[in-house]
């Protein structure tokens, strides 16, 4: 299983960005995805999920109202779309995959993990 994410770079307070995940090796629509960030020093974080077949979704608190977790199983590809960003936000976005028949908002419940991409927010 790979799961490649892009999308990430430096954009200014208030900007907005489009993360995609490609994944490969798996039957991809029988999984529920999930976007997890880490920033330096704190604690890998959950974002946003989306459930196998696109039809049910869940933010972290601190993101609802400016970003949105979709899916297009025909291409393999989950997205985030963040807007309204912020300087907190800055962190290494990772796209994830589980093994479940339900949204999974912890690191530990995540079976399969890409490599990240890096999201700067300037102020």
């Amino acid at each position: 299983v790979q799961l490649q994410a892009s999308g990430g770079g430096l954009v200014q307070a208030g900007g907005s960005l489009r993360l995609s995940c490609a994944a490969s090796g798996l039957t991809f629509s029988n999984y529920p995805m999930s976007w997890f960030r880490q920033a330096p020093g704190k604690e890998r974080e959950f974002v946003a999920g989306i459930s196998g077949s696109g039809g049910n979704t869940y933010y972290a608190d601190f993101v609802k109202g400016r970003v949105t977790i979709s899916r297009d199983n025909a291409k393999n590809t989950v997205y985030l779309q963040m807007n309204s960003l912020k300087p907190e936000d800055t962190a290494v976005y990772y796209c994830a995959a589980a093994k479940s028949y339900t949204i999974i908002d912890v690191v530990g419940g995540m079976h399969y993990w890409g490599k990240g991409t890096l999201v700067t927010v300037s102020s």
